[in-house]
């Protein structure tokens, strides 16, 4: 996308929000979730309002450790990165892509279990918001070329209304004590509890690349 098309489009996107009437301090949020995710991809604005939906239950604030569970890898982690501020990378992000468009957030405990909520998008209450609705089923009715801006419209105008939410009560998994060993194929070192039969994955199952000379 050219640099002007790129600015027109986050006007757009800037005045759809101002003529929905979105909350000041969810504008912010989504803007910055556009901006870390790279486009204003539906799910990423849906899941802007499925994090603050989340926090306000929690009566919690980005300034407190959270953690989340997120039930897809497609977009909807992105909000919780730039949010709630769960990262892969400082732990407090667990990805289970089972296809669920859902969040289960807490905050933190220093016990076995702990007090969440289930945040997630309630197919029943979907069927009030038809473009919506054709957008999360991959329906051939969404037609993204002529329906992308009504979809966003629609999800703007939504907001929480297309949301449920359950309280649950999920089970703290401590940090792991390691070991370094080296890997008898490669020669790497990894940590030993991640082994598959003797090797590491690298290796076994989650091979991805092949060497090439050169």
């Amino acid at each position: 996308m050219k640099a002007g098309s790129a600015r027109n489009s986050y006007k757009d996107l800037i005045n759809r929000m101002d003529s929905c009437s979105v909350p000041p301090h969810l504008k912010d949020a989504i803007i910055r979730c556009v901006e870390f995710h790279t486009s204003p991809a539906p799910g990423v604005l849906i899941g802007a309002y499925m994090v603050d939906y989340a926090m306000e239950l929690l009566k919690a604030t980005s300034a407190q450790k959270l953690f989340a569970v997120c039930e897809t890898p497609k977009c909807l982690p992105d909000s919780l990165q730039e949010i709630a501020h769960c990262t892969t990378g400082n732990g407090r992000l667990r990805i289970v892509p089972i296809g669920k468009f859902a969040i289960t957030m807490n905050c933190a405990s220093d016990k076995e279990v702990a007090d969440a909520v289930r945040v997630y998008i309630d197919c029943e209450k979907l069927k009030k918001f038809k473009t919506i609705d054709a957008w999360y089923a991959n329906s051939p009715s969404y037609q993204k070329s002529v329906m992308k801006d009504r979809l966003q419209e629609e999800i703007f105008r939504a907001g929480r209304d297309i949301l449920s939410y359950e309280n649950v009560r999920i089970t703290i998994t401590p940090k792991q004590r390691w070991n370094s060993v080296t890997c008898p194929c490669c020669g790497d070192p990894v940590p030993d509890y991640l082994l598959e039969n003797d090797q590491c994955g690298g290796c076994g199952s989650m091979k991805y690349y092949d060497r090439v000379s050169g």
